[in-house]
């Protein structure tokens, strides 16, 4: 499938022979995505419990579950120790499905990740999602090292292996000693933002909030090289849109403008270090004109907008994708903007 064409952030459709369309307009089930963004001024206590609030209202909103990723050493993200996190709020809320989104499994032992994901799935039973994932969670390599043992950075083969060992202890957590009489289990999904993993079975969650060029090309393989297995009978996506939501295109560019700013950071390499700031501080800092046209671009393949136009925006990426669900990522400075924008999204849905 070349999409070599294509302008960056440009999504278009791919839809299989065989797929059934998406209706015009309607919208798949909806969840959360959440990094425990850590605000100037603000912290890590502050941003733990914005995460908890904030599921709290997902689940009273409809949505369908809550994941929180795994990121080392970033100054504006919380979001490091997901088995933990994913406790806390399985413990903290009812309903609602909870899990990671992911773990990166080149940074732990699959045994490990098996127990713990396994305890939690006894704890709350039918709630507990394990999201795996193949990069570090950070582009610094004494930090790569250090979460390693001292190792270098996994190879594709290393992870692959890791993710075979990962999935028979699940498969058989029992007779594996994995936990002792264990009768519930974590339901598996691999993250991805390139293309790979198909013939394992599982469902896929891919995050076209980070590469959204990718998105198309990695769908359309993974469709078709999907093999059935005891986790998923037929392919499965599920898509993560970066969501602004507010009543006012005003709004809207006030309040997107700090994740541009550290999206920025990121393409410059200097994610680790910037914080999250606050959107009046946000509105005196420039961009080089280049680099912000790049990322509006960028921009344009996600849901910023009202409440009309983020529901039109997402129904696009839903119909052009064929996504079973969309997983909403909604960077904002301010836990009650971060919460109206999902309410906003959950009012706008037919």
């Amino acid at each position: 499938m070349d999409i070599s064409q294509h302008q960056p952030g440009e999504v278009r459709s791919v839809r299989r022979a065989g797929e059934p369309p998406s209706a015009a307009g309607l919208l798949p089930p909806l969840s959360v995505l959440d990094l425990a963004l850590t605000e100037e001024g603000a912290g890590a206590r502050d941003a733990l419990a914005a995460v908890v609030s904030t599921a709290r209202r997902a689940s009273e909103l409809g949505f369908r579950r809550v994941w929180v990723a795994e990121h080392h050493r970033y100054r504006s993200v919380g979001s490091v120790a997901p088995a933990v996190l994913s406790s806390h709020l399985a413990a903290s809320t009812s309903g609602v499905r909870v899990g990671s989104g992911g773990v990166l499994l080149t940074n732990h032992a699959p045994l490990a990740v098996a127990e713990q994901f396994t305890t939690l799935a006894a704890l709350h039973p039918g709630r507990i999602d394990l999201g795996i994932g193949r990069g570090p969670g950070t582009n610094d390599l004494d930090t790569i090292r250090a979460l390693r043992r001292g190792a270098d950075r996994a190879t594709d083969d290393e992870y692959r292996a890791g993710l075979v060992e990962l999935l028979e202890y699940l498969a058989d957590a029992d007779a594996r000693r994995v936990l002792p009489g264990a009768d519930a289990f974590p339901e598996p999904w691999l993250l991805s933002s390139s293309v790979g993993g198909s013939e394992l079975g599982l469902p896929l969650a891919f995050a076209h909030h980070i590469r959204p060029d990718n998105t198309l090309e990695a769908l359309g393989r993974y469709r078709e090289q999907f093999r059935a297995s005891r986790w998923c009978e037929r392919p499965r996506v599920l898509v993560s849109v970066e969501t602004l939501c507010a009543p006012t295109h005003a709004e809207v560019d006030r309040l997107g403008r700090p994740a541009m700013l550290a999206m920025a950071a990121a393409v410059e390499g200097r994610g680790a270090e910037a914080p999250l700031l606050s959107p009046a501080k946000a509105a005196t800092e420039t961009l080089n004109p280049a680099l912000e046209e790049r990322l509006g671009r960028m921009r344009a393949a996600q849901a910023y907008g009202t409440p009309e136009e983020a529901r039109r925006r997402l129904s696009a990426v839903a119909s052009q994708t064929g996504a079973d669900e969309l997983m909403l990522s909604t960077p904002v400075y301010d836990l009650n903007e971060r919460m109206r924008s999902l309410s906003l999204v959950a009012a706008a849905k037919p």
